[in-house]
């Protein structure tokens, strides 16, 4: 079955249209665009995060990558093979992913990084469509809570019962084991909400079980 993808020029969150298209005027060489999945889907592990970065991957076009939020993420997967390279914050850096793929909750930049209900609902059944078309899945992190709420919403489970608490492991079915984590955010690596040692804890605990 083929993923399901969202439009180049989306129209489903009118806020985010309208955004986009200001971006477009601000960086007309970045991508500016829904952010695609990067990663095989035959893959074991799913990476979700919640929204594109407005200097990071809504102009790289890649998830993740142009940010700060990426040099976290991209060198703990190296560091436990889930990734292979260097990453260099380009989508042309030569960076592989290994047994890994990586998504958003929502796949448009969002004003402030903030999307609302709404919007997180529109963009909800590309999610449905990963879930259901990874069918090697065996753990999905979660960064930050509006991914594990998703997530949550996906399978059909009580977001408002299952608290997204650091280091959860919670099992959803036979298959697959959803796992919270801080997202890697500047933010929340400066104020040492979350730091390398807890991140790559969470990274090693998965490695160690697939």
């Amino acid at each position: 079955m083929p993923t399901l993808l969202p439009d180049h020029n989306c129209p489903l969150c009118p806020r985010l249209v309208d955004y986009r298209i200001s971006n477009k005027s601000l960086y007309p060489s970045g991508w500016n665009a829904p952010i695609p999945p990067w990663g095989d889907k035959n893959s074991q592990l799913l990476i979700v995060g919640l929204a594109p970065g407005v200097r990071g991957a809504n102009l790289s076009g890649r998830p993740f990558t142009g940010d700060f939020a990426g040099e976290l993420l991209y060198n703990t997967l190296i560091k436990f093979n889930f990734a292979k390279g260097v990453y260099r914050a380009s989508p042309n850096d030569g960076l592989t992913l290994k047994n890994c793929r990586i998504v958003n909750a929502v796949r448009c930049v969002p004003p402030q990084n903030k999307p609302t209900t709404q919007e997180e609902k529109n963009c909800r059944i590309f999610l449905e469509q990963e879930l259901v078309t990874m069918t090697n899945l065996k753990f999905i992190l979660a960064l930050g809570v509006v991914a594990h709420k998703n997530i949550l919403t996906c399978y059909g489970l009580p977001g408002s019962k299952i608290k997204f608490k650091h280091g959860n492991f919670f099992i959803i079915n036979q298959n697959v084991t959803l796992v919270d984590s801080y997202h890697v955010s500047r933010y929340n690596t400066s104020t040492k909400l979350l730091t390398t040692k807890m991140f790559e804890n969470i990274v090693q605990s998965i490695c160690n079980k697939i």
